[in-house]
């Protein structure tokens, strides 16, 4: 396993060198990294056996019973809209949606946004990771709060593509 001195190491590295990516993998960890787009580290087993998925079962009806109610999305206007894009985490950290806490944020809803547009910040490890929008569209959602917690692929914002 890989110390904090030697990932932050490899970043410098990363860098200040002329390469787009790198990629690295040792005992089953896993280091990607994209300049401009952070860093993400996944730890998985390298020879992983598939645990079988039990066959879905059908929904048991009976006439007493009433129908469930669906659970409502936040944004239930635009949810099933699909031209709407998920800008997940590709870390875990803590979510910013400005540089510092007097700056305006990065984006709000109605936001036009293009692929290298700067829609917020992920601190992990003491460092600041600018993540862009990838696409090009309007922020219709944002679904985390300024200062919470992120899970690597957690869903930050939605966007309204073209």
């Amino acid at each position: 396993m890989l110390k904090v001195e030697d990932i932050q190491a490899l970043i410098e590295l990363v860098d200040r060198s002329s390469l787009d990516e790198f990629e690295y993998e040792n005992e089953g960890t896993v280091i990607k990294m994209k300049k401009n787009s952070g860093v993400q580290v996944v730890e998985r087993p390298l020879r992983e056996a598939a645990a079988p998925v039990p066959a879905p079962q059908p929904p048991v009806h009976s006439e007493a019973a009433q129908p469930a109610t669906p659970v409502q999305p936040q944004t239930p206007a635009t949810s099933n809209d699909e031209n709407l894009h998920k800008i997940v985490s590709p870390m875990v950290g803590t979510f910013y949606q400005a540089s510092s806490p007097e700056a305006e944020p990065y984006v709000q809803v109605g936001s036009k946004v293009s692929p290298n547009t700067v829609v917020c910040i992920i601190e992990a490890m003491k460092l600041f990771n600018e993540i862009e929008a990838e696409v090009e569209g309007e922020i219709v959602d944002i679904l985390v709060k300024d200062g919470q917690l992120v899970e690597f692929g957690q869903p930050l914002f939605l966007v309204k593509t073209k």
